[in-house]
């Protein structure tokens, strides 16, 4: 068995792999996020260990004692600051926290090559920016650094002892120089941030240590076994779903949501703000189109009126076209680059039902993915066939309004649930056996296919140009200050 650890924004989720690549379990332990301020999205990184934990202990035990091997996986952007012992300064900023704006745009200032060093212009949710927001704003904090980790590398910390991250991990921080895959002295002078503290750069494919006995007594795994260095969650889900040649491409429907596409070599497009990214397998890049919100405002909606997500899309269906929603509930990526944006409703009126806001807001989804898809264009990929996987695939009727608004043909993953999971556990498999990634790879699974809808075309093109018409509209009233 290999075992994948997948730390996400709501929760850990695990996977035992069997050797032919099947998945034999999985298990979640749930996460809470604190939001300080307006803006603030930060976690405590001992209770990631705590869900680790609790998610791998869940599995049969007579199945963990069988692991011979463990790959990473995690959310990405998040600052682990960690002092001399290895201890934890100050709460986790994560990658849709938006405090750095500004210090995202003195970046810039000072270095104008920072995008094309590190494949897209520094945004205030990637790392960089939020050690220079630091040194600002909490000068004894960042006094104490001593090393940064990325989300899932803390994990790896605690499993194996060292200070190791992957190239796209890397690559998501701004520090990255992605032709060299080095970290850039330049972004970080520019970003307050002393190179020392940086960890050890390994393709996800690498051994990066061996479990730890303290480790392996609090997981019920045996000590020993290594433990791959793993992959930031979006390569780990490209390694899960088999994207890992030129021209794969598939959605990613978590709380937040991507496009991606892999890449032979290194393609840089910052003016269609675009994420050329190094990839956690060896000799590949990609292409990203990155949205904040991806599938969460469908659970922001059913938290706000208190129902249940399946209640309210079944409502949804049926419901008429009504209002309009802009889904940037912490900002956006592409294509705006706008981390101070805030999302809305227009067209709402006396007949507006719960229904019709859920309608509203899975077109909206769906229109941050044909954004998305037209930046990648204007850069020079043109998506084809996709795949998706994330919690979001869930729903049919998100996945139809996506093929019909993308006019693509989509696929629901097989593996849609454990992605990223599924893809360090093959990382982790190819760490211990040296085995070819090709070789641990099963042909993906298609669950159901989503071909788009003709007779819904028309009326969700015209929505799409209202939804791209609200956006300067809402920013114009935000910037006025008519809207909090």
């Amino acid at each position: 068995m290999y075992l994948g650890i997948d730390l996400g924004t709501s929760g850990v989720k695990v996977c035992l792999m069997r050797p032919d690549g099947t998945v034999s379990e999985t298990a979640t332990a749930p996460l809470a996020t604190s939001h300080p301020f307006d803006g603030a999205s930060e976690q405590d990184c001992l209770s990631w260990w705590d869900a680790c934990s609790t998610a791998v202990q869940s599995l049969p035990s007579a199945l963990r004692h069988q692991v011979r091997a463990i790959g990473l996986s995690g959310q990405m952007h998040g600052a682990v600051l960690l002092d001399g012992q290895g201890q934890p300064v100050r709460p986790v900023m994560l990658w849709n926290d938006a405090r750095a704006t500004k210090e995202s745009a003195d970046m810039i200032a000072a270095e104008p090559e920072a995008g094309e060093i590190a494949g897209i212009a520094p945004m205030a949710g990637f790392t960089a920016p939020k050690l220079l927001w630091l040194a600002r704003h909490e000068p004894k904090a960042h006094a104490r650094i001593a090393h940064i980790l990325l989300p899932k590398d803390y994990l790896g910390l605690r499993l194996h002892g060292g200070y190791v991250t992957d190239p796209t991990d890397a690559a998501g921080t701004s520090w990255l120089d992605q032709r060299t895959r080095q970290w850039s002295e330049k972004i970080c002078a520019v970003s307050a941030t002393d190179p020392a503290w940086l960890p050890e750069i390994a393709y996800g494919t690498e051994v990066a240590g061996e479990l730890r006995t303290d480790a392996a007594l609090a997981l019920g795994l045996p000590a020993g076994i290594p433990v791959a260095v793993g992959g930031g969650d979006i390569a780990a889900g490209a390694v899960g779903i088999g994207a890992i040649g030129a021209g794969d491409g598939f959605i990613s429907l978590g709380t937040s949501g991507q496009l991606f596409v892999t890449t032979p070599d290194y393609r840089p497009n910052t003016d269609n703000l675009i994420h050329a990214y190094a990839h956690t397998v060896p000799g590949l890049w990609f292409q990203m189109a990155a949205m904040l919100n991806g599938a969460r405002p469908m659970a922001w909606l059913a938290n706000l009126l208190g129902r249940p997500i399946a209640d309210l899309l079944a409502e949804a269906e049926v419901a008429e076209a009504g209002p309009i929603f802009l889904p940037y509930l912490t900002g956006e990526r592409t294509p705006h680059g706008d981390s101070t944006i805030r999302a809305g409703f227009s067209g709402l009126g006396e007949t507006t039902t719960p229904g019709g806001l859920m309608r509203a807001v899975v077109e909206a989804i769906a229109f941050t993915l044909a954004d998305a898809s037209d930046a990648l264009r204007r850069a020079g990929t043109e998506p084809g066939t996709l795949l998706a996987i994330g919690g979001g695939t869930k729903s049919d009727f998100l996945m139809q309004t996506i093929a019909t608004v993308m006019d693509c043909r989509i696929g629901r993953s097989g593996a849609s649930g454990v992605g990223p999971a599924l893809g360090a556990a093959r990382l982790a498999c190819v760490a211990e056996s040296g085995r070819a990634m090709r070789d641990v790879m099963t042909k993906p699974e298609v669950a159901r296919w989503f071909e788009p809808q003709s007779a819904d075309k028309d009326q969700l093109q015209a929505r799409l140009a209202g939804f791209r018409a609200l956006y300067p509209a809402l920013r114009g009233v935000q910037a006025a200050g008519r809207w909090t």
